[in-house]
């Protein structure tokens, strides 16, 4: 197997994920780009993995504990933005500076 073709489909797959943490603004989509970017490293962990024939197959059990700690990550992350959007009403991202609680002045 060549290579080159799951590199450079990970390579364009963290290349949305990417896009997509940096420009937009609703927490659901970041969610979702940070799983893409999950997901291309997992097919180069594994694409590697095949490249190399490694006999122990260490690729392929990151990317299995990769999918485990994605897992974690969505399910964690979206009752975050569940109870953002229950106490504020909105996902933006950039509203949630105003979150921060106000110090009493003393």
């Amino acid at each position: 197997m060549h290579l080159v073709y799951p590199a450079v489909l990970s390579a364009l797959l963290f290349g949305v994920g990417l896009y997509g943490v940096l420009a937009r603004r609703n927490a659901i989509l970041v969610l979702m780009s940070v799983e893409l970017m999950l997901a291309a490293v997992g097919l180069n962990l594994v694409a590697f993995d095949v490249w190399l024939r490694d006999a122990t197959h260490a690729g392929q059990v990151f990317t299995l504990f990769l999918i485990a700690l994605a897992a974690a990550e969505i399910g964690i992350g979206l009752a975050i933005v569940l109870l953002v959007h229950r106490r504020r009403g909105t996902t933006a991202v950039d509203r949630l500076t105003e979150l921060r609680e106000k110090k009493p002045v003393t």
